[in-house]
Order: structure tokens, then C-alpha cells, then sequence
């Protein structure tokens, strides 16, 4: 799947709860139906993530796992 970004949330060397707070703050000043690209090392961003967009109803479009980088990319709602 090919998605175009709007923004790019640099998470790399942040652990939980960064990736998810900073992702929280950066849709926040983003307009709806923008995407947003975070990308994280911590494993427990998968799991966060999930969670975090099914309580806010944003939604994860894509996803990739490249050599320990986790890559979501998040449509505002």
C-alpha cells in the first residue's frame, strides 16, 4: 500500500509513553483526514498504538516493520 504523508513524527530512542503522547500532540494540531507517519523503536508501540487509535477512533492505515523500526502511518479522524 502506497500512503502519502503530511507530517513525519520522529519517535526512534523513545519508550513507552513517548511514541504515543508525542503522536497524540503532533494529530492534535492536524487537520482531519491528514496523515501522520510515526516512526518508533519500541516494540511496545505496537500494542500502544493500537490501543491508543482504537480509544481515539483515528485510524491506522498502514504499518511496516523495517530492522527494528516500526513505521504507522495514522489518518486523523
Amino acid at each position: 500500500m502506497s500512503v502519502t504523508e503530511n507530517e513525519v513524527l520522529d519517535a526512534r530512542g523513545m519508550n513507552c509513553p513517548l511514541p504515543v503522547l508525542k503522536t497524540k500532540k503532533t494529530i492534535d494540531g492536524m487537520t482531519k483526514g491528514q496523515i501522520l507517519k510515526v516512526i518508533a523503536t519500541d516494540p511496545g508501540s505496537v500494542n500502544d498504538m493500537d490501543s491508543w487509535a482504537r480509544r481515539t477512533g483515528n485510524e491506522i492505515v498502514d504499518r511496516e516493520e523495517n530492522d527494528g523500526e516500526f513505521v504507522y502511518f495514522i489518518k486523523k479522524k
